[in-house]
């Protein structure tokens, strides 16, 4: 077991020498965001268009670096990536909003209208428009900014008021009609508690609208999509009469990845209520997703797997064929980001609860992870392998390379573990 202050250490040398080298590189300064069209070895910029989603998150790391300066857990400049954030929030407010409040997609270099998919129209993902609230809010918090937490509100709401509508998408990976995804509930808890630590630090209200929509949110992940034996279903029917495709691929499929990074958000809200049965709850759930998701021939997180485990199986359902094509295919492949969401989920659940098979769970993950993406110094780890390991040159779900994941768990742990 490591140490607290080594674990620490560590995690600090690895953002400050592994990651950051690359991606200060991928800023553009001129105008604001990130590049991410790198090719999967992160050593060609492929193109430079700027997918709204990854230029949301990159808004949120470099606003949240800016804290860490002040906070002197890295020892960087604060001055620089609070103006590379202001600049690129300039940017996205400038240049993603459509008339109806609603963000496009994928924009040029310039902030030019771009689509995607040919003919889809540009508001394709509420997943970009959530990741633009998250940017803001933290760029609130990091400069003091009214207008970006004004800006941030204001989206939400918009959010919010098309959910209850039943007018979102979830473009590349639509949802068929009449299931509803875990991915929703997940996205708007983390979304919320993003923008409840803006709204309360700026106003000094000890808790918001927001905290209380994110108690909500993780309520409905653990009521709604968690089942009786802690296995946090993937898409489930929204009424009784789609219990029927109960035996369906798109039904009983599992993405552990998934799992475990909405489990930690779970458990910050619940750690936040001081709500042991609900924390209690998350924990069998992560242990649960690590235990069916873990591959026991070669190491490491299986992208889906079955609800029993093993291969997912099972019949389509009509308007799920991406999605069903992309389980099937992909099912056996080990991706960088559920590594590293395991990691933080694991030592967070060690940390709340002490659980001693979290603290387990945290070192095996750490020497297949640690032993298996990160490259050489200075370069990004590699987004995809195969079962036994070994690296695949493709893309995941966009045509980028985005820097979220594995940077933001990092950061998390070396807050998680900076002396008390």
């Amino acid at each position: 077991m490591r140490n607290q202050q080594d674990l620490h250490a560590f995690y600090v040398e690895h953002l400050t020498r592994q990651l950051l080298p690359f991606w200060k590189k991928a800023v553009d300064a001129e105008l604001g965001g990130v590049f991410t069209g790198f090719d999967p070895l992160g050593q060609k910029l492929l193109h430079q268009d700027k997918f709204t989603w990854s230029q949301g998150r990159f808004l949120w790391l470099w606003s949240r670096l800016a804290g860490m300066c002040r906070s002197e857990l890295i020892d960087d400049d604060r001055d620089v990536y609070l103006k590379q954030a202001e600049l690129t929030y300039q940017f996205i407010k400038r240049h993603v909003f459509l008339p109806d409040g609603s963000c496009m997609f994928l924009l040029t270099k310039d902030g030019q209208p771009k689509e995607m998919i040919p003919s889809a129209g540009h508001d394709i993902s509420i997943y970009a428009d959530c990741f633009v609230v998250m940017g803001m809010a933290e760029y609130a918090r990091a400069a003091g900014d009214q207008d970006a937490l004004q800006t941030a509100q204001k989206l939400y709401a918009h959010i919010e008021s098309r959910f209850q509508a039943g007018k979102v998408r979830s473009e590349p990976y639509p949802i068929p009609e009449g299931y509803d995804a875990h991915g929703f509930a997940m996205i708007m808890l983390n979304t919320s508690q993003a923008l409840a630590k803006a709204a309360e630090d700026m106003t000094g209200q000890e808790r918001s609208l927001y905290r209380n929509q994110a108690w909500f949110y993780a309520g409905r992940i653990l009521s709604g999509f968690c089942d009786s034996e802690h296995r946090i279903r993937e898409v489930v029917p929204k009424s009784k009469a789609g219990e029927d495709s109960a035996g369906t691929l798109l039904l009983r499929h599992l993405n552990p990845g998934h799992t475990v990074e909405s489990l930690w958000f779970v458990m910050e809200e619940a750690a936040l209520r001081q709500d042991h049965e609900a924390l209690q709850l998350a924990v069998k759930a992560l242990k649960r997703a690590l235990q069916l998701g873990w591959d026991e021939a070669f190491g490491g997180l299986l992208r889906y797997v079955d609800v029993d485990g093993g291969p997912p199986k099972g019949d389509d359902i009509s308007g799920g064929e991406r999605f069903e094509k992309l389980i099937r295919e992909t099912w056996d492949t080990k991706l960088w980001w559920p590594h590293s969401e395991g990691l933080y989920a694991c030592r967070l659940a060690f940390e709340l609860t002490g659980d001693a098979d979290c603290l387990a769970w945290y070192e095996k993950l750490h020497e297949y992870t640690f032993n298996t993406f990160p490259a050489a110094p200075g370069e990004e780890w590699l987004q995809i392998r195969d079962r036994r390991g070994e690296p695949i040159a493709q893309v995941v779900a966009l045509p980028v390379k985005d820097p979220y994941h594995v940077m933001r768990n990092v950061m998390l742990m070396i807050e998680l573990t900076a002396a008390e």
